[in-house]
């Protein structure tokens, strides 16, 4: 039987989005913790909408946020993978990586390990430079960046954020391939 994945690390299954994804992610996307780092939690409907988007982007660009899997058991974890930002800046347009792990998933290095596989991922699609971004508050994503091997580039004010002071200002790193 053909896998289902179209790569993996150690732990992790990287796969384009299933509409039986849509109950687990749309959860996810739905608990305040989780979102704390965003603008709202999601709806289904906007969940779903992101799944959409990202399978399109996965067709145009060889490259999207990835629902992933614990290999060992078929469990959804999250999304990790690469998009793409467009918001005006003097970085954008860029590949980005960012991820979004269900908390129960959270300190387990699985954000981390995932992250650097889609480094791998980026390099073999040519990419030659991926950027990450977060609320300059989100201690456990700059973690990530940094173990990753990306490197502080600057502080900045996202321009989707302007009505959301709390999360601002942002955090850029950058790692070239």
């Amino acid at each position: 039987m053909d896998s289902p994945y179209l790569f993996h690390s150690q732990r992790l299954g990287f796969r384009t989005w299933l509409p039986s994804d849509l109950k687990q992610f749309s959860a996810m996307n739905a608990d305040p913790e989780t979102m704390y780092y965003f603008q709202k939690p999601y709806s289904t409907k906007e969940s779903l909408a992101m799944m959409k988007r990202m399978n399109a982007l996965y067709k145009e660009r060889g490259h999207c946020y990835f629902a992933v899997d614990l290999l060992e058991s078929g469990d959804f974890v999250g999304m990790i993978g690469l998009g793409t930002k467009t918001f005006p800046a003097h970085f954008t347009p860029c590949v980005d990586i960012g991820w979004r792990i269900q908390k129960k998933y959270w300190n387990q290095g699985i954000a981390s390990e995932g992250a650097a596989k889609c480094l791998e991922f980026a390099k073999n699609l040519n990419v030659l430079q991926v950027y990450a971004l977060a609320s300059s508050r989100n201690a456990a994503s700059i973690r990530v960046m940094q173990k990753i091997g990306m490197e502080y580039e600057c502080d900045f004010e996202h321009p989707d954020l302007k009505d959301h002071p709390r999360l601002q200002p942002c955090i850029l790193y950058k790692i070239g391939l």
